[in-house]
């Protein structure tokens, strides 16, 4: 219900938090740092992920299984990774009552067994490329966690990719940052800005790292995915060579994307409310709830007339339940409903079945539309689409609204600074500024503000004239400057 939501005017952290439990998405596990996914919450990673599955198979990826334990050798192979995960990692070190001779780390990503199995697996360039993803579980122990943005295991799908030259595994890189992009603006509703990371903030064993980044209700930045340009790193590291075409040996290229549960904190920071769950029709395990209104001597007709609506609906392929638990008044199942987030709310009562009639009701904008029993299956089908449509614009706008042409360091200090009041749509958001290239510059950006360079906008990039504005040097990229999860 409605009042076991903190207002995010109150607590936006809270409000989160509240949003899960009350919508039963997921709970806390007793292994601290953990979660459990209930069926709520797990039917829209299955609704997610079967679409991403699609789109990967349909640009010629399969997918594979690889060994959750990984041997500790594996990681040091290739030493800037393994000193980026390190203070992550969980290390087996006893198992069958015995000590291990080699301990063995809980896969925080796979690059390393992959491309260990890679060796013996390419040896021409015919056996190339190889186009391989992986829908898995992972291990990070993160200090500071918060249920789908960060635990200490979460689910998620990395790609694996190796390719015969630097040309296709770039490529790959940026075409997969472009299936994600697509994927999460037209399935999920996110508005994201693609980009390429700084040196500092890119994957640990990455020549490049591209990302998407979506801003939240609370003004924060949030990557919502990444894929990485590998270059010869882990093939070198795994001494991975391919006989070319002119019959010399070289390198494999190869490249690594991935996107996890965290989408699902994604979703809810970006479109819920203060009544509870919002969610895109796509993702929603039932598109339509009706809720039948009826007293003891019509209790009978009414119900029949639901039932017939819920018929129509279903024979058009709709998601639709009929809630006619006879315990509980219309106006608690109304707000436990909007609660869990169904799209359209179906009302029928005695005049709604004099007139041949139901009431629809948008979870989205609370408009209420009176619909003829036999175009109920067309008009909602209509009305799931404007709510997608209107999810999405209404995502963007926000953001729009929220960023913000920055030009001089105390305009930015100024911009991310939090005064008694906290955090408000007059101090924070999605700064847009030149920058340098500087680690120096970046560096004292995150000390001083909390505020991190989230990105460099892959179509912003024309047209670079003018200064830092961190240091007032000459800018060579156009940054996005914000804080985030």
């Amino acid at each position: 219900m409605a009042e076991k939501i903190t207002p995010r005017s109150v607590d936006y952290s809270q409000w989160y938090i509240d949003i899960i439990l009350n919508a039963k998405l997921a709970d806390y596990s007793p292994v601290k740092g953990s979660m459990v996914i209930r069926p709520r919450g797990y039917s829209i990673w299955e609704r997610l992920r079967d679409e991403l599955d699609r789109r990967f198979k349909a640009t010629g990826h399969q997918n594979a299984y690889f060994p959750m334990f990984i041997p500790m050798s594996f990681l040091k192979k290739e030493a800037e990774h393994v000193e980026g995960f390190s203070p992550e990692l969980a290390v087996v070190t006893h198992a069958g009552g015995e000590e291990l001779e080699e301990p063995l780390v809980v896969r925080p990503t796979s690059e390393t067994i992959i491309w260990h199995m890679y060796k013996s697996w390419i040896q021409s360039y015919r056996d190339l490329p190889l186009l391989y993803n992986q829908w898995a579980n992972v291990v990070r122990w993160e200090k500071r966690t918060r249920l789908f943005l960060r635990t200490a295991e979460f689910l998620w799908q990395e790609g694996h990719t190796a390719h015969e030259t630097k040309e296709e595994a770039v490529e790959e890189t940026l075409k997969m940052l472009k299936v994600y992009k697509d994927f999460v603006e037209e399935y999920l509703c996110l508005p994201v800005i693609a980009g390429k990371k700084s040196e500092s903030e890119k994957f640990a064993g990455a020549i490049d790292t591209y990302s998407i980044e979506a801003m939240m209700q609370d003004f924060k930045a949030l990557q919502a995915g990444t894929s990485h340009f590998l270059g010869q790193n882990f093939a070198k590291a795994f001494d991975v060579q391919f006989q070319t075409r002119t019959g010399s040996l070289d390198y494999v290229w190869a490249t690594s994307w991935g996107v996890s549960t965290r989408l699902i904190g994604a979703i809810i920071m970006t479109h819920s409310d203060d009544k509870g769950l919002v969610l895109p029709p796509t993702l929603a395990q039932e598109e339509l709830v009706i809720v039948p209104i009826f007293k003891t001597d019509n209790k009978a007709q009414v119900l029949q007339y639901a039932e017939a609506l819920k018929a129509s609906l279903m024979n058009a392929g709709r998601r639709v339940v009929l809630d006619a638990d006879e315990n509980s008044s219309p106006g608690w199942k109304f707000a436990e409903w909007e609660m869990r987030g169904v799209p359209i709310r179906i009302e029928a009562g005695p005049k709604d079945m004099a007139q041949g009639v139901a009431v629809l009701v948008r979870r989205d904008t609370g408009e209420k539309i009176t619909v003829k029993k036999e175009e109920i299956a067309e008009r909602s089908a209509e009305i799931l689409t404007a709510i997608q449509k209107n999810l999405f614009e209404r995502a963007k706008a926000f953001r729009d609204k929220h960023t913000k042409d920055i030009t001089d360091y105390e305009s930015i200090k100024q911009y991310f600074s939090a005064d008694s009041a906290g955090v408000s749509e007059t101090n924070s958001g999605f700064a847009r500024g030149l920058w340098c290239g500087s680690k120096d510059c970046e560096a004292k950006l995150k000390l001083e503000t909390k505020a991190t360079i989230r990105c460099l906008p892959l179509d912003d990039q024309e047209h670079i004239a003018g200064n830092c504005a961190l240091c007032g040097a000459p800018a060579k990229h156009r940054a996005i400057f914000a804080r985030a999860y």
